[in-house]
């Protein structure tokens, strides 16, 4: 059994952050879920371009208000608590934050938390 608190991985290689986001990763590719779990923040103001070629990712908001918009079709989503916004096909979108956001996200294949961001998607580390 893994029991992890934020508590438990603020501060260590688990808590990353980049320009206007943070991921505290609750589980990564070594505890053995086949998924990665992270609690991550995403500023007020802060405008994202991403697109994860290597994996899905499935994000539930608990606070906060933004916009997603998916580039290929130009289609746009409100995002506010209890929506669930899910990458299937490895979208290339934009996330506009209105409000500070903070999401639940799951990442399949896990990240190993190696990975680099480039070019708004993560990049394997190792293959």
């Amino acid at each position: 059994m893994i029991v992890r608190s934020l508590d438990d991985v603020e501060g260590t290689d688990r808590d990353v952050a980049g320009d206007g986001w943070r991921s505290r990763r609750l589980l990564l590719r070594e505890d053995g879920m086949g998924y990665s779990l992270h609690d991550t923040t995403v500023a007020a103001g802060s405008q994202l371009e991403l697109e994860y070629r290597h994996h899905y990712e499935a994000c539930y908001v608990l606070e906060g208000e933004a916009e997603i918009t998916e580039l290929a079709s130009g289609t746009s989503w409100h995002l506010g608590p209890g929506t669930v916004y899910a990458l299937d096909q490895h979208d290339h979108h934009t996330l506009e934050v209105r409000s500070d956001l903070r999401l639940v996200c799951v990442f399949n294949p896990a990240l190993r938390g190696t990975e680099r961001h480039v070019g708004g998607g993560y990049e394997p580390s190792d293959p």
